[in-house]
């Protein structure tokens, strides 16, 4: 290895694609028509709940979303989305 590589750490599910490409058994994912079905699907919203939170954290998630461009009660939901199905990584 010349000094201008570098060593790349993989985590496990990294490896596992890795093999599969060198193995040759990597499969293609569903078409972009599924990924957006799946999407629509799970952020299809048919209910409604009434929270209480801090005025200063209400007032941080409304910064945090006009700074991404989004309404804050969007971000509100892609969070508790996120953290319900596994996916929330804190910073």
């Amino acid at each position: 290895m010349t000094e201008k590589q570098k060593t790349i750490i993989l985590d496990e599910y990294e490896n596992e694609i890795l093999e599969a490409f060198e193995n040759g058994t990597l499969k293609p994912v569903e078409s972009k028509d599924d990924f957006q079905a799946m999407a629509r699907n799970t952020m299809r919203k048919n209910r409604k709940i009434n929270i209480r939170i801090s005025e200063n954290d209400l007032s941080a998630l409304q910064r945090r979303a006009a700074r991404e461009g989004i309404p804050y009660q969007t971000l509100i939901g892609s969070v508790l989305h996120k953290y319900a199905s596994g996916f929330f990584k804190e910073a």
